[in-house]
């Protein structure tokens, strides 16, 4: 690029700044409530113009492609992930509290499923022990029983499905 091309581009975004700046800022700030993010969309706008200018891109309504731009940047930052730090947080009076009332409840319906393997017939109570509570693999199972791992899977199954019928939650 020549720089007679460059100072003319440079001169139709100054220009475009001067006329449109205000506006867009005023624009941007009403779509995210936040000066300074809306003063970076607003820049970043005119840096994403100023590139497309030097590729050689026409542009034939200004105020209109840099309100696309803008928009198309206003949504992206919609879409970003939003992190809050947890020390402002804080500042602000958010006490993190753990709630163990859904671990408790957990803790108490694994205690009444396996107490639950009891009323099972005795050949899937061994079964059931070994792949839930042990949490042995069926080739662990095969091994200390003496059976394929198809009929213990199958008894696994047929176990569990005993098992849904008996259980009551907590």
């Amino acid at each position: 690029m020549t720089s007679e091309k460059e100072t003319q581009l440079q001169g139709i975004l100054t220009l475009a700044h001067t006329d449109y700046g205000k506006a867009l800022g005023a624009h941007a700030f009403f779509k995210v409530h936040n000066k300074a993010i809306s003063e970076d969309l607003v820049q970043d706008t005119f840096v994403k113009t100023w590139i497309y200018l030097v590729k050689r891109g026409e542009i034939h309504m200004m105020k209109a492609f840099l309100y696309h731009v803008l928009n198309g940047l206003i949504i992206d930052q919609y879409r970003k992930h939003k992190t809050t730090s947890l020390d402002i947080l804080l500042e602000k009076g958010f006490e993190p509290a753990e709630d163990e009332s859904a671990r408790q409840i957990n803790i108490l319906d694994g205690k009444a499923a396996v107490l639950s393997i009891k009323l099972l017939p005795l050949r899937y109570q061994k079964i059931m022990r070994m792949r839930y509570v042990e949490e042995l693999s069926l080739s662990e199972m095969s091994i200390l029983t003496g059976k394929t791992k198809n009929s213990l899977a199958v008894q696994a199954h047929r176990g569990l499905d005993m098992l849904k019928v008996l259980y009551i939650p907590v």
